[in-house]
């Protein structure tokens, strides 16, 4: 294979452990629980010992809660993102809410507004994150932020609503005073392949000043593939480089961070309270 559709070959694996906070297996190619198993046997492979598997629609959520059903490594974010906000109905809401309440279930997300597409205007959006900022507080779980282009009103909504225990802005894209606003608001700030890009100058001053405790890495595969590797295919197994570029700027060393990261999201997604799979796999079979 050649071009942009072709993974990346496996990076050096890091020294210490740590967890994809935020990836889309079903995107990646992942149907059935083999692959699944396939996919996370190559994320350990190189120190990627778990992983946060996202859903945007309805089919994506019922899949990724199957998913979290058949490997122990896996678990899932259910939530409707917000550019399929356009038409949802009552049904949509309460098949979300039951969903989000199985418990290998993590997080509600990913929720919040985008205003770079226009799938869906922001009047219909913002109802919706509202709804969702709601069920995060209802089931005790926290609530996984998408924020394109709409720093301001996701701030805004967030204040006015009230947010959960705990807030985690996947892909964080703002700026340093955005990011110190979040720090400040006690909000976790996850990080994924754009931080490594040189020409991301903003997300990387950001990514230098965020505490230790409220940080956490990511792929968003399949997409955001990091340096050196952008524009090919992504994987949680990529995760590793993201995890170094990061620790570059941060000033410390890989193994640090892989663990920082690894701590927090086993805090802020509770994944050492999580009940076995209901069809756990055996890894490597």
């Amino acid at each position: 294979m050649s071009g942009r559709g072709e993974r990346p070959p496996a990076p050096e694996p890091l020294g210490a452990a740590t967890v994809d906070a935020h990836t889309h297996l079903d995107a990646c190619g992942c149907e059935t629980a083999a692959d699944v198993v396939a996919a996370m046997d190559r994320a350990e492979a190189v120190g990627v010992a778990r992983a946060v598997t996202v859903a945007d629609d309805l089919p994506s959520a019922r899949w990724v809660v199957q998913a979290a059903h058949w490997d122990a490594r896996v678990s899932a974010a259910v939530a409707l993102h917000p550019t399929r906000t356009a038409d949802l109905t009552d049904d949509d809401y309460a098949e979300i809410e039951r969903l989000a309440a199985d418990p290998r279930v993590v997080a509600v997300g990913e929720s919040g507004l985008d205003y770079y597409w226009d799938y869906s205007p922001p009047e219909r959006q913002q109802p919706a994150f509202r709804w969702h900022i709601d069920l995060a507080k209802r089931l005790g779980k926290p609530l996984m932020i998408h924020d394109r282009d709409a720093h301001d009103d996701v701030l805004r909504v967030l204040r006015e609503e009230g947010p959960p225990e705990t807030v985690v802005f996947h892909c964080f894209s703002g700026d340093a005073a955005m990011a110190r606003e979040c720090a400040d608001a006690g909000y976790v700030l996850s990080f994924a392949g754009p931080v490594t890009f040189r020409n991301a100058r903003s997300l990387r001053e950001a990514a230098a000043l965020v505490p230790e405790d409220q940080i956490l890495v990511e792929t968003d595969a399949p997409f955001l593939t990091p340096h050196p590797h952008r524009g090919r295919a992504n994987e949680p197994y990529c995760l590793p480089w993201t995890v170094r570029g990061l620790a570059d700027l941060r000033g410390v060393d890989d193994e640090r961070l892989a663990t920082s990261a690894r701590r927090n999201a086993e805090r802020v997604f509770r994944l050492d309270e999580l009940t076995q799979p209901r069809s756990s796999v055996t890894p490597g079979s």
